[in-house]
């Protein structure tokens, strides 16, 4: 089995690589590659699509290396392969991206657009970073042992609106609820770092690699 870390230059990979590699060591879960090479894409088992940084920025990374993101949807749509966003890679999940007064076009994967943080209380400081308790968890398998009050690790200013609530996987209060992690089908996202969420994280990573949709 092999899972492929999409490398489109968004962010040091450096951390969720060695994340992945230790707990595909440590259950026999296969390959963990980074690349950005479509005919590897093509040829991965699971993908993995980090993003740190502005929403257009990450998108136009991506479709700035010819055939990647045609890769990444022909073998996540067409052949169902399990699929992980992490951070801005989640956002480009949703519909539409609302930065810097643009509207920048997403996967349209989770209805909803990714819009500005707006904490009910002022004394919240955006960008909302640090550790936060995910809370309203659904049963899912890559949530599997994760429990409520569980912290994860969170670096954003933006998030997923998603207009489907049972596409909502989990959330965290953060003057309000805000998404922290999105699914469907073969399909799942995390606003948090995983790699950086320590046991919490290293679970997820864990769940996703084992996940058999």
């Amino acid at each position: 089995m092999i899972t492929a870390i999409i490398d489109y230059e968004s962010g040091n990979l450096r951390s969720a690589e060695k994340s992945f590699q230790r707990m595909a060591a440590e259950g026999n879960r296969g390959e963990i590659v980074v690349t950005a090479d479509p005919a590897q894409v093509r040829r991965a088992d699971r993908i993995v699509l980090p993003g740190v940084g502005a929403f257009d920025d990450c998108r136009q990374g991506l479709e700035a290396r010819e055939g990647l993101k045609e890769a990444i949807f022909a073998r996540v749509l067409e052949d169902g392969t399990p699929f992980l966003g992490i951070c801005v890679g989640m956002q480009l999940m949703a519909t539409i991206g609302q930065e810097h007064g643009m509207d920048s076009p997403g996967f349209g994967w989770i209805p909803g657009p990714v819009s500005a943080l707006a904490p009910s209380d002022p004394a919240l400081k955006v960008p909302h970073m640090g550790w936060n308790a995910l809370q309203n968890l659904r049963s899912h398998p890559v949530l599997e042992g994760i429990a409520p009050g569980d912290h994860a690790y969170f670096v954003h200013s933006f998030h997923l609106a998603a207009e489907k609530p049972e596409q909502i996987m989990a959330e965290v209060d953060y003057g309000g609820p805000v998404t922290a992690a999105v699914g469907r089908d073969q399909l799942f996202g995390t606003q948090f770092h995983p790699e950086k969420s320590q046991q919490t994280g290293l679970r997820l990573i864990a769940n996703f690699l084992d996940w058999k949709p």
